[in-house]
């Protein structure tokens, strides 16, 4: 029997998402996940990080539909 697809209480409480974003030439839209927070301090704290080590690349921090902070603005 397989796991359910719904997420989990942990995965559901880390609402606050480290989005690193395809190059524009390959056509836009979310690569990768790269990390998960719990709050917004925290979240900041890893979307300047990640920043950081990807000057080139759009980073951005979200929470469900919005995005809170863009590294290409």
């Amino acid at each position: 029997m397989s796991a359910p697809a719904t997420p989990g209480p942990q995965q559901e409480e880390l609402s606050y998402r480290i989005e690193l974003w395809h190059h524009a030439q390959a056509g836009g839209g979310v690569e990768l996940v790269l990390a998960r927070a719990l709050n917004a301090q925290l979240g900041h704290a890893i979307f300047n990080a990640v920043r950081e080590e990807h000057p080139n690349r759009r980073v951005t921090l979200s929470k469900g539909d919005r995005i809170i902070a863009d590294s290409s603005k």
